[in-house]
């Protein structure tokens, strides 16, 4: 049979950066120290196509899909990064004309979390993972990989809090009492989605559940499946105590990682997107940072 998509292009010879497939759904095993867990993944892969071909072999790209990730429930991969860098090296194996290779996924993530033990369920949150091989002219195959973990909070306003402190008490003068000066006031509130991303340096792991409890530590407070009328005044009072623009979100965040991820090395990349979705704006509010643990440590000391 004549192969089509070997043949030169019609027009516009032009190489191609990204030819693939996405949205490509699938059950992935994966076997941790303490636990083996089923992730529900979409999967995006791609390579580039060079100007001398007219198209892609693109079922050798469901073909690996399936290989790879179909028989996990046998044998486990380790992690959800560890599945692409394993899809990103096969895939310039089976597409000998390309250089570049590079495979996304995300998937849904499920983790106990409650305002106390007895109230605990399964909150969901997201994992992502990207994982990119790159061909040197002399074969010599680069694997860069990351892995980011997402949480959805709550923030607290500070900018209102105190301005609505400050017009409570002429109301209500007794509010200037010292001894109040703590006492949460009235502020509008965000839900806050932060993803934390780690590019890891080859030979370095990284749990996602530490990855979850730092961005949750830095949003005013975590939000729960499960709250009773008392809990869910519990959960307004700690944000209100720890009140925070998105910047605080990020600045917390970052200056919190050295301590949390002691052993994982200076050359870590480091990348954070942080939205409160805003509840009195008719827009959200957005920060982001790139920067590297190294730096984090140095700007620490």
């Amino acid at each position: 049979m004549k192969d089509v998509h070997a043949m030169a292009p019609d027009h516009g010879r032009l190489e191609l950066h990204r030819v693939g497939v996405t949205g490509v759904q699938k059950p992935l095993v994966v076997q941790r120290p303490d636990r083996a867990l089923t992730l529900t993944v979409s999967f995006s892969v791609a390579v580039d196509l060079p100007s001398t071909r007219k198209g892609s072999d693109l079922s050798r790209n469901a073909e690996l899909l399936a290989e790879v990730v179909d028989w996990t429930a046998q044998k486990p991969v380790e992690s959800l990064e560890s599945a692409c860098s394993t899809i990103a090296k096969e895939l310039l194996a089976r597409h000998p004309y390309a250089r570049d290779a590079e495979v996304r996924a995300e998937a849904l993530y499920f983790a106990l979390r409650g305002i106390t033990v007895a109230k605990q369920s399964l909150e969901d949150f997201h994992l992502f993972a990207e994982a990119t091989a790159r061909r040197g002219a002399d074969g010599t195959v680069v694997l860069e990989r990351a892995i980011a973990a997402e949480a959805v909070g709550m923030t607290a306003c500070p900018c209102a809090m105190v301005t609505a402190r400050e017009k409570l008490t002429r109301e209500f003068p007794l509010l200037a009492d010292p001894s109040l000066a703590t006492l949460p006031i009235v502020t509008h509130n965000q839900r806050n989605r932060t993803r934390l991303t780690f590019d890891l340096p080859e030979g370095t792991e990284v749990e996602v559940d530490r990855m979850l409890e730092a961005v949750e530590g830095a949003q005013s407070s975590p939000t729960y499946a499960i709250l009773k009328r008392g809990d869910e005044a519990d959960v307004v009072l700690r944000a209100h105590r720890h009140p925070k623009f998105v910047e605080d979100v990020m600045r917390d965040l970052l200056a919190s990682l050295p301590a949390q991820f002691p052993t994982m090395p200076d050359a870590t990349g480091v990348r954070v997107v942080t939205v409160s979705e805003e509840s009195i704006h008719k827009y959200d509010v957005t920060s982001s940072h790139r920067t590297t643990l190294g730096e984090l440590r140095a700007h620490a000391t």
